[in-house]
């Protein structure tokens, strides 16, 4: 047998929805445990893992073939066993993902008064275009203020840009680097941007892991890895003038920080004695 038995966290039940909420946790396995410690595990491990929280070994199987099928990973048996190795693709990827996930801090640290304006219009019948566009602004932090319109605080992001429109095929587009000099400009951020969703969620993160009691620290790790790492793709991490008082993301940043901190040394020991035991 390749796997082992572990009791479900408590939080672990939402996570029972099936193969595309275990590949969620998977890539958040890989980056956290799997990448640091070589680059390779075992189907046991991984099981293991996922089965701390809430995901059935059918689901974790799933996941894992779907992600050697994208280039993720490369399986090699060594008798009844199966060891999983990333791909250089997936190396450069979780590094990425991993230093954007820890470097983000809900604000931008500095700003010159500057926006970085796209103007891009793309015919309704292109859905390929309008969905590639929309999903990689939004990710890169840009919000739409108008149609046809989005804006980042962000001016160092203009390369990034231009390689979306292209990437996209956006012939009709044009890019600014701008100063705002009339109007509301919070209006426009709110616009833009719905800050009030993204505070409610940060919210939730204070609430959920408020406590720093952990019976399972690999569980308890990944669970907060895995709530915080959605925060980069729906925060724009404006500048603080730009952000409601008292804005819940700086507090949501620190708690993250110090609960990583916490509950770091144990998960990692927990992963290393899965990667070492029997199988």
């Amino acid at each position: 047998m390749e796997s082992r038995t572990v009791s479900p966290t408590s939080l672990s039940r939402r996570h029972e929805a099936g193969a595309e909420s275990a590949r969620g946790l998977l890539f958040t396995v890989l980056g956290e445990f799997v990448l640091p410690s070589g680059g390779s595990a075992w189907t046991s491990s991984l099981i293991d893992v996922l089965g701390g929280l809430g995901v059935e070994e059918k689901a974790t199987r799933q996941a894992l073939m779907r992600t050697a099928a994208s280039g993720w990973l490369a399986p090699q048996r060594t008798g009844r066993r199966t060891r999983w190795t990333l791909t250089g693709q997936a190396r450069t990827l979780l590094t990425e993902g991993t230093e954007r996930i820890y470097g983000f801090t809900s604000v931008a640290a500095r700003w010159d008064g500057r926006w970085l304006l796209v103007l891009a219009r793309v015919p309704e019948t292109d859905r390929r275009a309008r969905h590639a566009l929309r999903t990689r602004l939004t990710w890169a932090g840009f919000g739409s203020p108008a149609p046809a319109t989005w804006l980042s605080a962000h001016t160092d992001r203009l390369g990034e840009a231009q390689r979306i429109l292209a990437d996209a095929g956006v012939r009709d587009a044009h890019v600014f680097v701008a100063e705002h000099r009339g109007g509301e400009l919070a209006a426009m951020v709110r616009q833009a941007w719905d800050l009030d969703t993204i505070e409610a969620q940060y919210e939730r993160f204070l609430a959920e892991f408020a406590s720093p009691s952990a019976g399972d620290p690999l569980a308890r790790l990944v669970e907060i890895v895995h709530a915080w790492r959605r925060f980069p793709a729906i925060d724009p991490a404006l500048p603080a003038a730009l952000l409601p008082s008292g804005w819940s993301g700086v507090a949501a940043a620190g708690l993250f920080e110090q609960r990583h901190a916490q509950w770091a040394p144990g998960a990692m020991a927990a992963w290393r004695a899965l990667e070492s035991g029997p199988g």
